[in-house]
Parts: C-alpha cells; structure tokens; sequence
C-alpha cells in the first residue's frame, strides 16, 4: 500500500499531465505504479498522451516529495484515496476534472445514499441563518450527509447545524490537512470530526489557502454532491462559481430567493431568473423533488409485468428506478454500471414506449 500512495503522489507532481491525462492514465491502468512502470510506447498509445507525455512520466524522479508526504499522512492517520478506491466519492467520477487523489479525516460515508451540499455568502444575513438552520432541521429525517466549505457564513452555520441535529457533515478544503483556513473554525473541524463527519482535499500538506485554489475546492463540493442548495449570496463570489460548477456536472441546483431589493440574495435570484437553479421555498418540496419521500416499494409482479418488454439494459434501469419514486440521471450512471451512452439510449427508447417519463431536473420516474 505504502508504494502504491507513493507512485500516486508522484502522479500529481508528473510535469504535462493534469488531471483529466491522470483520471485516463488511472482508468487505463487501474494502479499508478502501473502508469510509472509502463513502456513509453504503451503509455502514447492512450489518447490525450503523445510522446511528450509519455516521456515525462517515464523519466520522472521526483519522488523525493511524494515520500515526505506519506511521513505526514501516517504520522496524522490521514487516509488517501485514489480515484480507483471504492471509498473515493464516487459521485465524483462523473465530473470530467476529477481529483485523482484525496486526503480524508473523518468517519463519515463520503458515498452515503443523500449528500446535499449547502453553501452561500460569508457575510449572511438573519434571513440566511434561520433558512440555513431551518434546512438542515428538516433534513436530517433523511438521514443526509452534508457538505460545505468550512468557510464563514452559511458555510459555517450549515456545518453547525448538521452537528445539532446529529447529522454528519463533511468540510472540503483549500488547502492541506496540516491546517485549518479560517483559523476560527479549528474547533468546528474538531467537532464535526468527532461528530462522525469529516475534513476532505486534494491539496497535500504545507499547501496554503491561497485563493485560486478555491475555485478547484469548490467543484469538489459541487460534484461530490446530489444537489447543491444555494441559501444566501450575492452576483459574485464563491457560491456562484460552485452552482455553475454543479449545473456544468449535470447537478440539481436549487437556490432560496430573496427580496429583489437585496444584494445577499441577489445571486439567487440570479440563478432562478436565468434557469440556472430551481427554486426553493420548502424543504419537504426539495426531499420531494429528489425523490427522497417514504415510499411504498413496487410490488414485484408490477415489475415482472414491466420488464417483459424491455432489453436487460432497460430492466437494470427500470428495477433501480422502482425503488424510489424518481432518481435523478447520477443515481443510474452510479449504480447501473453501463455507459452514459446505454443509459441514454435505454431511457430513450422506454419513454418512446411510454414507460418512463421525465421530469425537471433530469430526473425519471415509471409511469407504470
């Protein structure tokens, strides 16, 4: 294990491959000594690769880095997770920029059934920290991981919120895990910690919180995720960047309007206006949309009568829509195992034979 994290390190430090080269190169090899220990030849064969590419991870000696960091992630029990781990975030594996490696604290399942992430401005109003609290109250009947960015504002009350009501909340960083950003919240990461959630980044230790890696923090945020609910924000700013991030992954976004009149909820109602979010004035209406509300399961004859007409493609599909009353077209490509193309084609042709119906938000439901 120790020399498979040290060629997975190293990957990260390899000059000219970034991550959508090493999520292929890890696809392809299935381990990152496999990538290291690979002919030049076998590594230009793979797309986006070339001889350049090729050369600079066969000739890369680099690994004097690598090394110190496993001393700091054993020395501190941090677990690392490379985009092959069954732990990783799997909803993540859809995102085209998805880390190859993370670094995790933490007890909480970061593939748990329902991951919402709740974020919005720094500087929240009275309005934003009652339906922040509000939210997380209603939400923890479902048993929901929650997810921010540890920032402060709605980042930090969302975070609180969860531990409150018993729910576990995971942080994801701008920085490395030998450190907290901002320094206040030392004690909120040990408590959400110690609630059974967890700190996550794909920064390694000594990285500073510097602001352009905010951005990258944020797509994790956003494609970890189910859906991202945006309480409270202005035109500009980080919240906006992980809804654009979220509706570029093909994520549900919701947001919370606010008076026209204000500019900490002028973001929302942005995202609204434009269609870029749904809008969100209930919580019991957001479970619902996610098809996340007490169900009667099907019964099996029903699904027997069903699946006489379909392909087994669309069989897989339709037993694994059978089980909640919508789910969204993330929840088929995590849990059917076929293509985006398959499952697009399957649901397609079902639709046509008036079997499947689509609803907003790119989720499905089965009409009989």
């Amino acid at each position: 294990m120790k020399n498979d994290l040290l060629y997975q390190l190293a990957l990260g430090h390899v000059p000219h491959i970034g991550l959508v080269h090493a999520k292929t190169l890890a696809e392809h090899f299935g381990t990152a000594a496999a990538i290291f220990k690979a002919r030049p030849a076998q590594l230009e064969k793979i797309e986006g690769i070339g001889a350049v590419r090729a050369a600079a991870i066969h000739q890369f000696t680099g690994f004097e880095a690598a090394e110190k960091e496993i001393a700091f992630i054993e020395k501190y029990k941090i677990r690392s997770l490379f985009i092959t781990d069954p732990d990783y975030p799997q909803r993540l594996l859809h995102c085209y920029d998805a880390p190859t490696l993370l670094f995790y604290r933490g007890g909480a399942n970061l593939n748990a059934a329902r991951v919402v992430a709740i974020i919005g401005t720094r500087s929240h109003s009275d309005y934003g920290k009652f339906i922040t609290e509000k939210l997380v109250r209603e939400l923890s009947e479902k048993e929901v991981l929650i997810v921010s960015g540890l920032a402060f504002g709605i980042d930090a009350l969302a975070h609180k919120a969860a531990i409150r009501n018993s729910l576990p909340t995971v942080g994801v960083l701008g920085h490395g895990l030998d450190t907290i950003y901002p320094a206040q919240h030392t004690q909120l990461a040990k408590d959400m910690i110690k609630q059974g959630g967890g700190l996550l980044t794909e920064f390694c230790s000594n990285t500073k919180p510097d602001k352009h890696n905010f951005p990258a923090r944020n797509r994790i945020v956003a494609g970890m995720s189910d859906a991202t609910i945006v309480v409270e924000t202005g035109i500009k700013g980080g919240s906006m960047i992980t809804a654009e991030l979220a509706n570029s992954y093909n994520k549900d976004v919701f947001a919370w309007p606010g008076k026209v009149t204000d500019p900490k909820s002028a973001g929302c109602n942005y995202l609204i206006r434009s269609n870029k979010a749904m809008l969100l004035t209930d919580t019991q209406e957001f479970i619902e949309l996610m098809g996340w509300a007490d169900q009667h399961r099907r019964a099996p004859a029903a699904q027997q009568d069903l699946f006489v007409e379909l392909t087994p493609d669309e069989q897989k599909l339709a037993q694994i829509i059978a089980q909640h009353e919508t789910v969204h077209i993330d929840e088929l490509n995590l849990h059917s195992g076929l293509s985006s193309s398959t499952i697009a084609a399957a649901i397609l042709n079902m639709e046509l034979q008036g079997l499947l119906q689509c609803l907003p938000g790119k989720r499905y439901k089965l009409t009989r």
